[in-house]
Order: C-alpha cells, then sequence, then structure tokens
C-alpha cells in the first residue's frame, strides 16, 4: 500500500493573526496560500489533504504540547531539568498556566490553518471530480481540530473570515467565539457523520482515516458532549451557554450514541482490529500495526518525508521528540567508575530531556498489579543494561567486564540498574551519587543496583519505553540518539472503542449482549494479561493470565474504574488531560502526589498539593492571538477565558 510522503513547509502569514488563509504548501508546487481555484484541481485537493496529515506532526510528538495533556494530571509532574514550560502545567505553586505560556498555544496556532485547508477542500473539490471519500478525508480532520479545540479552549470560531465553515483567503483581525454546543452541532457531529458515511472501510494509503477512525471520534465526541450536557461538577463553560442542546437531545442520548456508534466499530473493524499481545503494540518493529487508526507519521528514510533531521533532534516541531520527556539521565550511571548505560537510539533509552516524571503512585496505584498484567512491562523501562562496548571505537577495545553493586563484575546487557516492582526495606541507599554515580542502592547478593517504588523521585525514575525510539540503521553502534524520533506518534488505537462504549454503558446507555461495561473493558484487560516477552527481563515469556486477569475485575464498574484502566493502556500518550475533563475528575484524581526530589540519593517521598479550580479546565486563549485582534479592549477581554 501507498504512503503518503509529509514534504509540508509553512508559507507568508496574511496578516498577523492566526485567522488568516491556509498557509501550509507543498514544495512541488510553492505557492503562499491556498486559493480556491487550487483546490478545484486534483493536484490541489491532493496537497491540501497531504497538508492535513502532516499538521498532526506539528501538535502530536510536539513535545511542549505533549506536557500540556499529562503534567499536572495523576500521570505524571515536573522533572529535574524542567523548565517554566512544565512547571506551570503542574498547578503545584512552581508555576502558573498564564495566557502567555507557551504549551497551551499549540493547538490553537496549529488548528486552525488546517480548518481552512480543510473547508478549502470541502467547498471547492466537487469541481475537479474529486470523489466523496477525498472530501470525507477532509471533513475528518476539520471535525478532529474543532474537537481537539473544543475540549480544550471551550467554544472557538466557526467563522475565519469567509464565514461559518467557509473557507477564507483574506487576512482579518476580529473574531467571535461560537458556544460549546454551536462548535459540536454545526461542525463535530456532522462533519464525522458525513465521514462515517463516505469513508472507506480499508484506508487508500498506509495510514489514512477509514469509516473506524471516524466512528470512534464521532462515538468519543458524543460521549463528551454527554458530559458536558450533564455537567455532574457544575464546572463553568465559556462562551456562557445553557446546558441544552440545540437540536433538542439530552445527556441520555448522546450516551447512548456513543456506545451504538462505539460497538458498530467494533463489530465492523475492517482492516483493523486488537493486536495479541500489549507487548507487540507499543514495540518499534511494529509500528503501523493493525490497531493503529491514527498517527503523526515519520521515517527514517528521507530526512525530507521524516520533517527533521535524522541525525541531531532540534527540540521543537515537526521533531518527534515527546519521548525524551520522560527520559532521565541515565548515561550517569557508573560501574567501577566507567559509564556503562551510554545514550542508544533503542527503545528503552533514548535522549534524555529529564523534563517531566512520572508520580510514586503511578507505580504503586495505577499498576499495582506488575505480575498478571503485561502493561507495567510494557510500558516502561525498569531495567538499565549494559551497552559501554559501543561507545568504544572499536568496540573490542571495551572492557569485557565492569564492576557494579556489591563488588559483583557484569557483563554487557546485563542490569547495571533494575527499579524493583514492590517496595523492599533491605535496600542500603547511599548518601548522595554513591557508586552507581545516580544514588541507586544495593541489595545483599544482586549485581545490579536497586531503586524501590517508594524512592522514585524527580531526577531518577523508570523511563517510558512505549515511546522509546526505534531505527533499523544503528549497525552495531548507538546509531543517532539525539535525532528526533522516527516512529510514528500515536494519536488514536481501535482498543478505545472498548472504552467509549464501556464509559457510555456506566452513563446508562442500553448495552448489547456480550457487551455490557465490564465485558468490554475485560476484552482489554484479558489481551493485557497475555504475555510472549518479558521486556525488561529481555526474554521470552508465554504466558496466560487473561482468566485471572478477568476474574480480578469488579463486579460494578465505574468511572473511577474505567479511568484506571485507560491510564494502564494509555499512559504517557497523552489522553489523560481529555480524559479528566470530560469525566470532571481532575481534581478529585490528581490533587495530591508524592515523589522525591531533585537530587540523587534523594529517595525520602514528599506529598504534593496542587490547587486545581473549576477555571483551569479550559486552557487560555493565547495572548498573541488576543494583541493581534483589532477590537477594543472590552472584546479582547471578552474574548479571554475567565481567570486568565
Amino acid at each position: 500500500m501507498k504512503r503518503i510522503h509529509f514534504n509540508i513547509t509553512l508559507g507568508v502569514w496574511l496578516g498577523m493573526v492566526m485567522f488568516s488563509g491556509c498557509k501550509k504548501i507543498l514544495d512541488e508546487e510553492p505557492r503562499s496560500i491556498f486559493t480556491p481555484d487550487y483546490f478545484k484541481t486534483v493536484t490541489g485537493v491532493n496537497g491540501g489533504l497531504t497538508a492535513m496529515y502532516a499538521h498532526l506532526r506539528n501538535i502530536y510528538g510536539q513535545a511542549y504540547y505533549y506536557n500540556s495533556l499529562i503534567t499536572g494530571t495523576d500521570e505524571a509532574t515536573w522533572g529535574k531539568d524542567a523548565d517554566g514550560n512544565f512547571k506551570d502545567m503542574d498547578c503545584s505553586g512552581v508555576g502558573s498556566i498564564l495566557s502567555t505560556s507557551y504549551p497551551s498555544s499549540v493547538l490553537w496556532t496549529e488548528a486552525f490553518p488546517n480548518i481552512n485547508t480543510a473547508s478549502g477542500v470541502i467547498e471547492n473539490a466537487s469541481a475537479a471530480g474529486i470523489s466523496s471519500a477525498l472530501v470525507a478525508e477532509a471533513r475528518f480532520f476539520r471535525a478532529f481540530d474543532y474537537f481537539m479545540l473544543v475540549q480544550t479552549f471551550g467554544g472557538v470560531p466557526l467563522d475565519l473570515g469567509g464565514g461559518e465553515l467557509k473557507f477564507n483567503i483574506n487576512p482579518v483581525r476580529t473574531s467571535t467565539r461560537n458556544t460549546v454546543p454551536v462548535v459540536y452541532t454545526k461542525a463535530v457531529f456532522p462533519d464525522l457523520l458525513q465521514a462515517v458515511a463516505d469513508l472507506p472501510a480499508t484506508s487508500r494509503v498506509i495510514g489514512g482515516v477509514t469509516k473506524t477512525t471516524a466512528r470512534l471520534f464521532l462515538s468519543k465526541a458524543y460521549l463528551t458532549y454527554g458530559w458536558w450536557l450533564q455537567n455532574p461538577n457544575n464546572i463553568p463553560t465559556y462562551p456562557a451557554a445553557n446546558r441544552t442542546d440545540p437540536d433538542g437531545h439530552d445527556a441520555a442520548w448522546y450516551f447512548q450514541q456513543a456506545y451504538d456508534i462505539a460497538t458498530t466499530g467494533i463489530e465492523n473493524p475492517g482492516a483493523n482490529g486488537l493486536v495479541d499481545t500489549y507487548y507487540d503494540v507499543n514495540l518499534g518493529p511494529n509500528d503501523r500495526n493493525k490497531e493503529m487508526l491514527l498517527y503523526a507519521d515519520h521515517t527514517e528514510s528521507s530526512e525530507r518525508y521524516n520533517g527533521g533531521s535524522l541525525t541531531f533532534g532540534s527540540g521543537g516541531a515537526p521533531d518527534n521528540f515527546s519521548g525524551w520527556m520522560m527520559t532521565w539521565n541515565y548515561t550517569n550511571l557508573r560501574s567501577g567508575g566507567i559509564s556503562s548505560v551510554q545514550r542508544e537510539a533503542e527503545q528503552h533509552l533514548g535522549r534524555p530531556w529529564n523534563r517531566m516524571a512520572p508520580t510514586i503512585e503511578v507505580f504503586k496505584n495505577t499498576f499495582a498489579d506488575k505480575t498478571l498484567d503485561s502493561r507495567y512491562d510494557g510500558t516502561f523501562t525498569t531495567v538499565y543494561r549494559g551497552n559501554w562496548p559501543k561507545g568504544y571505537n572499536p568496540p573490542e577495545s571495551a572492557p569485557a567486564s565492569l564492576v557494579n553493586a556489591n563488588g559483583i563484575s557484569i557483563v554487557p546487557g546485563n542490569a547495571v540498574l533494575s527499579f524493583l516492582d514492590t517496595d523492599n526495606s533491605a535496600i542500603t541507599y547511599p548518601t548522595g551519587a554513591g557508586a552507581s554515580n545516580v544514588g541507586a542502592g544495593t541489595l545483599p547478593g544482586r549485581a545490579d543496583y536497586v531503586i524501590a517504588p517508594n524512592g522514585i523521585s524527580r531526577i531518577v525514575y523508570p523511563g517510558l519505553w512505549k515511546l522509546g525510539p526505534y531505527r533499523t540503521d544503528n549497525g552495531t553502534g548507538l546509531g543517532q540518539p539525539n535525532a528526533g524520533s522516527t516512529r510514528p506518534y500515536p494519536i488514536a488505537k481501535f482498543s478505545e472503542l472498548y472504552f467509549v462504549a464501556a464509559e457510555a454503558a456506566v452513563k446508562g446507555a442500553n448495552v448489547k449482549a456480550g457487551k455490557s461495561a465490564r465485558e468490554l473493558i475485560n476484552v482489554i484487560r484479558a489481551r493485557a494479561g497475555k504475555w510472549r516477552w518479558d521486556n525488561n527481563g529481555n526474554v521470552a515469556k508465554v504466558q496466560d493470565n487473561s482468566a485471572a486477569m478477568v476474574a480480578a475485575t469488579p463486579a460494578t464498574i465505574d468511572i473511577n474504574y474505567i479511568l484506571a484502566e485507560r491510564s494502564r493502556e494509555y499512559y504517557g500518550e497523552g489522553y489523560r488531560r481529555f480524559d479528566l475533563i470530560r469525566t470532571q475528575k481532575w481534581a478529585e484524581l490528581s490533587t495530591t502526589y508524592s515523589i522525591a526530589g531533585i537530587n540523587y540519593g534523594d529517595h525520602t517521598p514528599v506529598t504534593v498539593t496542587r490547587t486545581i479550580t473549576p477555571a483551569l479546565y479550559l486552557r487560555p486563549i493565547p495572548q498573541d492571538q488576543i494583541d493581534k485582534m483589532q477590537m477594543s479592549d472590552a472584546d479582547k477581554k471578552a474574548y479571554q477565558n475567565p481567570g486568565y
């Protein structure tokens, strides 16, 4: 099957605000903007669609946006090397989310030009004789961006200067925000319904959107809007709007629609479906598998089509560098004074930025079961193995062995540091960095240094294996660990259809036989019990714990249990803020967390309290957007979300 090759550059801004005409061009035919006439050609439509897929790379894998979706939730806090971009998001008194905060602006800045491009294709493609299936891709992306925006900012403008949902090519310096119900009922739902009707069951290119993709987002949008109508915790919305539906439906109707559409997606998967084991969902060589419904793609074969350097990442979009954020500086490990774990372009390792850190509760609560459930092992790097010969030239000149914990020698491939599954009072930790150089402890008779869950800190913690780099061009060396990841960044998975349907069932939807909330969740949990490889043990492990996993599922499923299962399934992928905002559980589940400090050797957990106010459920409109609009001060103030 064909792959989409992205080679998109940014054109010239039409004016100084973000509501001008689309700026993304294809270098095959450079132009400053897309025009209606251009979209009446096959080349124009293909160019516009390519730009829509490419825009995903400026959002997903972009680490500052990634940070805004996870830091401040029960999944992560700031790491030792965090700057204000990360501390601001934590809501713990070390920073504040402001209208000038960069992470909040990424989605706004990237989504509106793409929405305008999509409108251009939708309005004009019929003149080129383009099939409804291709136009449906544009409808999907317009709905996708509006869905992301309305969840993040509340009501947003449907008129970008040419009329509601119309293509605009002229600079405009005024804007009116529509309300949340209007955005959903005029933009999100109609476009996704048409996308479900017109998209093919099997993608036209690798990574292309399908009926199943559209069904997932339509069901999720219905689910989210149903929660918005209910508003169980009285979270304010903006612009102010009654919690009533313009189409006359109530929350129960939307929950039922969410359930029906999600289960239809499960029953009609097309070429998609669940992968046999959780490990294989996230394994680098298995990227672009049948479970992946949408992703921001990259490649190691070409810098042009990758969108960035293959040797040194820029730390900015379109590089995929989110995986660096929860990677601590493991290269500081020492064995007998020698750097025993080198920076390598390998999935357990990668480039360490240490901007974010998982909380202790992630390991003791979310992933309490590390024996039956394979998802802990398929999410984190918990064992750091010696690879020092790869740092020598030639590798044969490296020491054959090094002295590690307790004076015991290790050879390449042996564990240098292990994060234990459970706490152990027998661990002896050093004062300061110690012999390991990272403050790790020892246990009698073990050659590896160890850290227990209650000793995890902002500077040393299990890395995020699932987003680690994978390259086929490393040869026998360390490869290019400083480059952005050339793996696709995952955005949506087939498995989420089960979660959406289960959540809708908990919210009262009438269920089909065999598809109650518990039965749906148990499909996911049964898969999680199947092992074929012990990732951190680095050894084959063929074991089926699915019956035990199913038996351990509570008889009655509630929202908190679904949220816990979602975190086990999608930890660190960027789902968490949306999940907690949708269900209004952010404050309940994220107000306190524990973690040790920023110095090597600090293994004393401190409980941190966040201040999560109702106003923070919406992100601020970027100040740069407001400053550049030609509106009165009162109108500018009214444009901003309350509290910013």
